[in-house]
Order: structure tokens, then sequence, then C-alpha cells
């Protein structure tokens, strides 16, 4: 078979603009991008069409193709005759040169230009990194310059779209002149992914170009020493900040392999960070097509929890119907199956597996009330026992399974999937969340820790508690709380497979994200910046002296 790369670039892309025809866009709506991208560009838009989250297990090594499923399901729909319209994250360079290779999709369901998308796309990412770094330089020249605002300590970091764990943490010498009264006061600074940054937080909340600068002022630098917190508006950095983002925030208008529309903005990691694409897309999505097809990133856990209890309160929307995509080869994963043997039939690692997959569906179906259908992306290792061990588990859990072929089959693979999904859609639901925003911090973490992740409670470091009493005494409450976690367990252990019990998360800091309107608790080992694996998809992605790119997945 064709790699990805390879079918990707033998597609023939339609013109964008008879792409944004299919929704009702003239070319004036768009600014285009050469031939194959644009950004929209409407100021008006009104959300009304239903609205599909696709979601995942936890995910393995093995892939479970979460973005492959959503790209297959929104061409299965469209070969239905339904208008439907895509809404994706942009990818990271981190993983694109790390662990993933890419992030388009995979086989005959992908979002292309793929090469572009994966890359630079239209510098989104690099608006983002520039104007949080435009930021840090202003705190650090504001110190230099006599530090009027009496800044005492520095809370906000730079940032870089890359993985580099060599910049996690240095030393900043000789900027601070006035920080502390100490001439050659040196202080700790580091780097944040891009993804995981509040300005890319910031940019994916914001409803439009004033929501922005609003949100980009209020962002907090640091405490002065009353302990008071100094914000991005007190440095005079909001509008400089929105002027590198004013096209940025507009979304970004692509196609699939089928010439499905599909809008692909902004890029959060959902396990450091909030793991949703931008309001903007969503709404102009839903504005212009019958039926939007979202994700959200990694498992239901992290991404979809964030998706309901964060991005759909402050958007004000919600799903009419939540698809969980899951492997036989990732079942077996969490069952405790060597990844070397995941093609040969072990039916007894498969159901130790299942429990994570029910785990998920108990999740969107009974604490948040949505309907859910499995999407099983199928390999033909799969054995019919294998098929039928899963789809009987789902049954017994009351949610429909499919089997799906769109890694070979594109929408045709989907179509299954689609009618599925259409019927659910059908099914009336008002969507509950995990905890409500007038408890206590430590309350809402705790139900998202009991409810969602199945643990017995949250200990916290002393400085977490600290921070989180420092929040409520300057009367700061009411906001989501978004926790970053390893992706690869319901726990904060990432070796703690499928369906753990009798565990308690560590929260060890608390980050207030005053622009992004939200409260970090980072728990376990988690890293803001993540690091390379030991072979990084970099050596293998390459360009020939003609310009083709190979390695790329």
């Amino acid at each position: 078979m064709l790699s990805d790369i390879e079918i990707a670039e033998s597609c023939r892309m339609q013109d964008i603009r008879e792409i944004g025809a299919k929704l009702g866009l003239s070319e004036d709506d768009l600014e285009l991008y050469g031939k194959y991208k644009a950004k929209i560009n409407l100021k008006d838009v009104q959300p009304k069409s239903k609205l599909v989250l696709v979601t995942a297990i936890n995910p393995t090594a093995s892939g479970e193709g979460k973005t492959t499923v959503s790209i297959g399901l929104a061409d299965g729909m469209s070969r239905l005759g339904i208008k439907v319209c895509l809404a994706l994250r942009e990818p990271s360079l981190g993983p694109v040169f790390g662990v993933k290779g890419g992030a388009a999709g995979g086989g005959y369901a992908q979002v292309v230009p793929m090469a572009d998308i994966n890359l630079h796309f239209t510098g989104d990412l690099h608006a983002i990194t520039s104007a949080n770094n435009l930021l840090c330089a202003m705190i650090d020249n504001h110190l230099l310059r006599g530090n009027a605002l009496d800044i005492q300590e520095v809370y906000f970091r730079r940032c870089m779209d890359m993985n580099d764990r060599a910049l996690r943490e240095f030393e900043i010498k000789g900027v601070a002149g006035n920080m502390k009264g100490c001439a050659d006061y040196t202080r700790t600074d580091g780097f944040e992914i891009t993804a995981a940054s509040e300005v890319m937080a910031i940019l994916c909340l914001a409803t439009d170009l004033g929501d922005l600068k609003k949100r980009l002022g209020s962002i907090v630098v640091g405490v002065n020493s009353k302990g008071e917190y100094v914000r991005a508006k007190d440095l005079h950095a909001e509008g400089a900040m929105a002027t590198l983002l004013k096209d940025a925030i507009k979304p970004n208008l692509v196609q699939t392999l089928e010439g499905t529309p599909a809008i692909v903005h902004g890029g959060p990691f959902a396990n450091i960070a909030h793991g949703c694409n931008s309001v903007r897309a969503t709404y102009t999505a839903m504005s212009l097509a019958d039926y939007t097809i979202t994700e959200a990133g990694f498992g239901a856990d992290l991404g979809a929890e964030k998706f309901l209890d964060t991005k759909c309160r402050i958007a004000g929307i919600q799903p009419d119907c939540v698809v969980i995509v899951a492997t036989v080869k990732a079942l077996k994963l969490h069952g405790g199956a060597a990844k070397a043997d995941l093609s040969t039939e072990n039916l007894e690692a498969l159901k130790a597996g299942i429990p994570n997959l029910l785990k998920h569906i108990e999740n969107m179906r009974d604490v948040y009330k949505k309907p859910v259908i499995v999407a099983m992306n199928r390999f033909a290792t799969d054995s019919p026992a294998e098929i039928r061990t899963v789809l009987d588990a789902c049954e017994e859990a009351g949610a429909e399974a499919i089997f799906t072929d769109v890694f070979l089959k594109g929408g045709e693979g989907g179509e299954e999937l689609a009618k599925a999904v259409l019927a659910a859609c059908e099914k009336k639901s008002q969507l509950q969340f995990s905890y409500s925003l007038d408890e206590p911090y430590k309350q809402k973490i705790e139900d998202i820790v009991t409810k969602i992740y199945g643990g017995d409670g949250v200990d916290y470091e002393p400085v977490a508690e600290e921070k989180i009493a420092n929040l409520e005494a300057q009367g700061i409450t009411g906001l989501p709380v978004i926790i970053a976690k390893t992706q690869y367990s319901l726990s904060d252990d990432p070796k703690k497979y499928a369906r753990p019990t009798g565990f308690r998360v560590h929260v060890r800091d608390i980050i207030y994200k005053g622009g992004a309107g939200f409260v970090v608790a980072v728990a376990g080992d988690i890293m803001l910046m993540p690091g390379l694996p030991k072979v990084p998809c970099a050596e293998h992605i390459d360009i020939s002296e003609d310009g083709v790119i190979s390695g790329l997945s």
C-alpha cells in the first residue's frame, strides 16, 4: 500500500474556492493562501448544525486513528448527501518531528494538502509563538528599565513549537536589574511547547478580535511585592500581541481527499492544555453545514472532558452524539499484550483491555448524558472472535459499535458509521457537566478524578494548596479546571493500563490562566515541554532535490 504522503500527493485536489462554494462561501469570504488553502473571513456566524464529537480510548503505542475516523466519518456523511464540515486541530511541529510524523489523518481518510498542514500551514502556530515571546521580551525589558510595576516573581514563560527538553528550565542573567532590589538578580525561566501555551488557549477560546485582545490583556505575567497579580495589560502588551494574531484568529479552510470541506484551526494538546480546536472554527463550521464533525485530543478522559466541561460552557454549544474510537490492537495492549504480538489473536488480553473502553462509554453516557457510538478502526489482523468479543461487550454496555474501514476505503468505509451517527444525533439529550462552576477548585478536581478517571481522590503538594488558597482569597472563583496529566492512563501513572482502581491523583502545581479563563492542575510527572523519543520521526523525514517530501505520515 502507498504511504500516507504518497496517497496525499497523488490525489487531485479541488480549487479551494470550489470547496468554499460547497459551504455557501463566496470568493470574497476567503483569503487565499495559494490554490488549496484559505482563511475564512466571516464576521457573523450563527451555530445551528448538529455537532458530533469524536474522542477515543486512552491512546497506546499502536495508535487508534481518531483523526482518521473523524475524516472518514465526514466523507461517509458526504457520500450520503449530507452537507457536512470537519472542524479539526492544527498539527504541532513537536509531534510531527517527534513521535507521530504527522497528524492529518491516514490512508484514504486524510485532509490535504497534507504536507502543508503538517508543516507551517498558514503560519498560525508561528504567530502564536511570536505573540507569546513578545510578551516575554516586554516583561524582561520592563524589569531592566526600572520595574515600575514592582514585579517580584515572573510566571509567564516562553514557548516554541518543537519538542526540546533542554529548554524546560534555564537561568536568565543580567536582565532583571531592579527585580528584588538586586542588580545582578538571576531568575529561572523555561519554555513550554506552543500547543501548551496560554496564547494558544486564548486564540482557541476567543470569539472575535475584541475578545482576543481582552483575553490577552488578562494574562497573568507575575506578582508584585504585595502578592497582587500583574497582567499583560499593565505592560500595555495586548495591542501588539493581538496585532500579531490578526490573521491567525481566522479559521483555515482545506479539504479531505474526497473534497469534503474541513476547517483546521488551533492546536492545543489535551494532555497539557485544553485539547480542542478553536471556538471560531467550530462556530463557523456549525453555521455553514448541517452536520459538524469535530474531535478532541487524546482519550475521552482528557480531550472530551475538556471539550464538554470547558469549551461547551464557554462557547454555549453541546454535541448531539459522541463517537469513541478504539482498535482491537489498542485494547489488547491495555490488556497486557506485547506490542510485537498484537497481530495474533489474544482474547484474554482483549477482554482485560476492554474495560478501558467501557469506562469511557460510561462517562459519556452516564456522566455527560450523551448518546454514544463506538467506532472500531478495523485492522486486517482482527480475528472474527475478537470482533465478536468487542461487539458483545459494547452491546452489553448499551452502546452500538461499528467496525470501520476508513483507512483503506475512505468515505465508503465510513458510510455505516455515518448512518449510526446520524441516527444517534436524532435522540434528544441535554449535556450535563462533571462538576459545577460554583464549587471550590479542590471539589472540581475531585469530581473529575472520581467521576471521570475512577480514582479514589486527590493529594496536593504544599505549593498547589497555597496557590488554590490564594486564588480563592482573591475572589478568583467560578472558573473551569484543566487537569494536565498523562494521556496513557485514566490515572496519573502512565503504566496503569485498562481501567485502574484504588488510585489517587497527585497534583503538584496549580497554574492560573487569567486570559484563557481557567485553572490548570498539573498532575503526576507531566511536562509542559515534551522531549523527543529515542528515534524521532525527524530522522526519517526528507525532501528530494525536486521537492518531493517523504517520511510524513
